[in-house]
């Protein structure tokens, strides 16, 4: 189960075993990365907690997953006493391997089905259940107690992480975001119109900034990247950069 009292070593399972050996003491550090969709907060993390030697936490991961869980289940998304339910009652592991993130569902391999344009049209009914949040909330802090950790998402340098010692938050022009959207897109050999594609960025923004629980907002003490004229490196190298500085 990923969430209840009764269950407080549930966040083992998103623990990558070579992450687990850390000692205690040395949990002390977090870098939050907050941002838009497309901005490219996943891939940023993920390589910025790899040359710092941190964890890295793909909360959006969670929250698709949770998505392509209540989809799969045939659960009604407009009904959150249902959702929260069955969120609740969802096994979930991510781990971090040589072949990139594995994401499970049930034991079932669900890392490509997450990101399928269905789910991420529909995780904004998900995102905005404040019961769903409480529950993957509290994962994502207990994970970053265990060890320095780079986590990324929406709401993690003003409520999962409101301490932390580093705060990016992550941005880039509308179009750059469409553009770079659509690239992912492309590997997964998955079809887009372009137009479409940045309504539907557009509107994931609007849905995020406006949400009444833990909407997107940058920190008061985030420091702001636009990484709109930058290359993938160049954006890495700057939060690098600025982690070292501050922690």
């Amino acid at each position: 189960m990923i969430a209840g009292s009764q269950r407080l070593d549930v966040v083992a399972e998103f623990i990558p075993r070579y992450w687990k050996k850390m000692p205690m003491s040395d949990a002390t550090q977090i870098v939050a990365i907050d941002g838009p969709a497309g901005a490219g907060k996943s891939t940023t993390a993920k390589e910025v907690a790899r040359r710092l030697g941190f964890a890295f936490l793909d909360t959006g991961a969670m929250y698709r997953a949770a998505t392509w869980w209540a989809i799969d289940q045939g659960i009604n998304l407009d009904d959150g006493d249902a959702l929260a339910a069955h969120t609740a009652a969802m096994t979930l592991d991510i781990e971090e391997r040589d072949s990139g993130q594995v994401v499970t569902v049930n034991g079932q391999d669900v890392s490509v089905a997450i990101r399928t344009p269905e789910v991420t049209n529909l995780i904004y009914k998900l995102d905005q259940n404040s019961a769903i949040r409480k529950q993957l909330v509290e994962l994502q802090r207990r994970f970053g107690e265990k060890q320095p950790t780079v986590a990324e998402g929406r709401d993690i340098g003003t409520v999962v992480f409101p301490k932390a010692k580093c705060k990016i938050y992550l941005d880039a022009s509308l179009d750059t975001r469409t553009n770079r959207r659509a690239r992912q897109m492309r590997k997964r050999g998955q079809a887009y119109d372009w137009d479409t594609l940045r309504a539907e960025v557009h509107e994931r923004d609007e849905q995020s900034k406006n949400r009444a629980d833990s909407p997107l907002r940058k920190a008061d003490d985030a420091f702001l990247l636009d990484s709109t004229d930058m290359s993938w490196d160049e954006t890495v190298d700057a939060v690098v950069r600025h982690a070292q500085e501050v922690l």
